[in-house]
């Protein structure tokens, strides 16, 4: 069984921000693959399906990010689920909006909702589905620039970021992450915008 977790902030007021895009590519692929996350306990909100033939829980921690570890350890000991099969789907300022890298094992590299991940499994070699926000501008706080509501660009380019990275998901449980890695760490924004 493997164990997907979307990083995220609850509540309405973050719903749209960069922070939430976890939030996002797990509600897209819930219903997608018609799993109903409805179930509330283990601090999570979440629900057990099937993707690409594989049983799977669909989670979204609901402590807030700094602590999304808290809900995705309390899962994966109750579903005695290993560090090797959670997948962890989040923001990541490194790369440019529409990014999708793909990554396991290594450091938080300074995202605190990564870190609580690694600090309650006990190890990192999780599957990390990383998605590109860019950079805030220069004097702009990273905090303040996360917890703000996608821009009118990013919005139209937002559908296709969630698919890509709804395929990834994908490509991850079905193919493994060496094939994921090799199919998706090499597209860049500029075909994404492209597409749009």
């Amino acid at each position: 069984m493997k164990l997907i977790a979307g990083l995220g902030n609850p509540g309405i007021r973050y719903s749209c921000s960069r922070h939430n895009i976890g939030f996002l590519v797990l509600d897209a692929l819930a219903r997608s693959e018609g799993i109903e996350i409805n179930r509330e306990k283990f601090d999570s909100c979440f629900g057990k399906g099937v993707v690409s033939l594989v049983p799977v829980i669909l989670t979204k921690p609901q402590t807030f990010m700094n602590l999304s570890g808290v809900a995705v350890g309390k899962l994966a000991r109750y579903f005695d689920t290993d560090a090797e099969d959670v997948i962890v789907i989040h923001d990541d300022m490194d790369f440019s909006f529409g990014d999708i890298r793909i990554k396991t094992g290594g450091g938080a590299g300074g995202h605190k909702g990564l870190l609580s991940v690694i600090d309650h499994l006990g190890g990192s070699e999780f599957v990390r589905i990383r998605l590109g926000i860019g950079r805030p501008d220069t004097g702009e706080v990273a905090r303040g620039y996360v917890l703000e509501r996608f821009s009118e660009d990013e919005i139209l380019m937002l559908p296709r970021v969630i698919e890509g990275a709804c395929e990834a998901v994908h490509e991850v449980v079905s193919s493994g992450v060496q094939a994921a890695m090799n199919k998706f760490n090499v597209r860049t924004t500029k075909k994404l915008s492209e597409e749009v």
